[in-house]
C-alpha cells in the first residue's frame, strides 16, 4: 500500500466492504446463496460408504507445508474425523511434512471428542512418511493396500504423483474425492475419482461444510469481487481498443497543426 495511488486504494476500500457488508448480511440471519459442489455434498455418503464396508478412510493432505491450501485440508479432515468417529472409523493421515503432525492430531481429537468417542482416537493414525515427493506416494499406496482403505479424499497440493495414488485408490475399491486449486492435475483426478473440486471450489468447502455465516459471507463477497474486477477488466479493454482506433482514424494535432501552418 505504500505505492499505491488513490484509485487502488479507493478501489481496495470498495472490494473489502464487499465481503464485510456480506458477512454482515449472514451474521443477521438472511440466506446467503452459494452454489452446491457434488463433492462436498458426497462426503458424507463417501464416508458412509467406508463405514458399511468397515474399512478405514485415508486422507492426504498432498505436499504441501503449512500454507493455506494445507491448513484447509486439514480443516476438512475434523468434519471427515467427526462423521467417521461416531461409528468408530479409522481416519488415517499420512502427510510429507512433521510439521503438520501436532495440528492434525489435535483437530483429530477434538472431532472424537466432539462426538462422545475420545476412546477411538488413535494418534499413530497420522503417520510422518517422506518429505520427498515419490518416497511419500510409495508410502501411501503401501498404505491403502495393507489397510484396503474403504474411502480416500485427496485434498491440497499434488504434482505428478497424484494418478499414481488415484489409481492405488481405485484397485482397492476405495471412493475417492479428489480437490486442487491447481488445474494442472486436475485430469487425473477426474479420470479416476469419483468426485471432484476444482480450482477455486477448493476454498468454498469449509463454507459449505459448515454453514458458518463469517465464512459464506466471505465466499459470497469475494464472488461479488470477481464480477467487479470482470467488469474492470472489460471496460479497460474497451476503453483501450477506443483510444487506439481514435488514434488510428483522427491526424495527429501536430500534423494538423503544421498543415494549418503551411497552408
Amino acid at each position: 500500500m505504500e505505492f499505491a495511488n488513490p484509485f487502488a486504494v479507493l478501489l481496495m476500500g470498495v472490494l473489502a466492504a464487499f465481503i464485510l457488508y456480506n458477512i454482515r448480511r449472514g451474521n443477521l440471519g438472511r440466506q446467503l446463496f452459494i452454489r452446491e459442489v457434488p463433492g462436498v455434498a458426497a462426503i458424507d455418503e463417501v464416508v458412509g460408504r467406508a463405514v458399511e464396508l468397515g474399512r478405514p478412510v485415508l486422507f492426504s493432505t498432498g505436499l504441501g507445508g503449512i500454507d493455506i491450501v494445507t491448513l484447509q485440508a486439514i480443516t476438512v479432515i475434523g468434519h471427515v474425523t467427526k462423521l467417521a468417529a461416531r461409528f468408530r472409523t479409522r481416519v488415517i493421515v499420512p502427510t510429507v511434512d512433521p510439521m503438520a503432525i501436532p495440528l492434525i492430531e489435535e483437530v483429530q481429537r477434538e472431532a472424537h471428542a466432539a462426538v462422545g468417542a475420545e476412546e477411538a482416537y488413535d494418534p499413530a493414525d497420522v503417520r510422518f512418511l517422506s518429505g520427498e515427493q515419490f518416497a511419500y506416494a510409495a508410502g501411501v499406496v503401501g498404505i491403502l493396500h495393507r489397510e484396503k482403505a474403504g474411502a480416500t479424499f485427496f485434498f491440497g497440493n499434488f504434482a505428478a504423483e497424484s494418478l499414481v495414488l488415484t489409481e492405488n485408490g481405485q484397485r482397492v475399491g476405495a471412493v475417492q474425492i479428489a480437490a486442487s486449486p491447481d488445474s494442472g492435475q486436475i485430469p487425473f483426478f477426474l479420470a479416476t475419482c469419483d468426485y471432484v473440486i476444482i480450482g477455486e471450489e477448493y476454498y468454498a468447502v469449509t463454507a459449505l461444510m459448515s454453514g458458518d455465516p463469517v465464512l459464506r459471507g466471505s465466499v459470497v463477497g469475494q464472488d461479488y469481487i470477481k464480477l467487479v474486477l470482470l467488469g474492470l477488466i472489460i471496460l479497460g479493454v474497451v476503453l483501450t481498443a477506443w483510444s487506439i482506433l481514435q488514434a488510428q482514424t483522427e491526424p495527429h494535432f501536430l500534423s494538423r497543426w503544421l498543415e494549418g501552418a503551411g497552408g
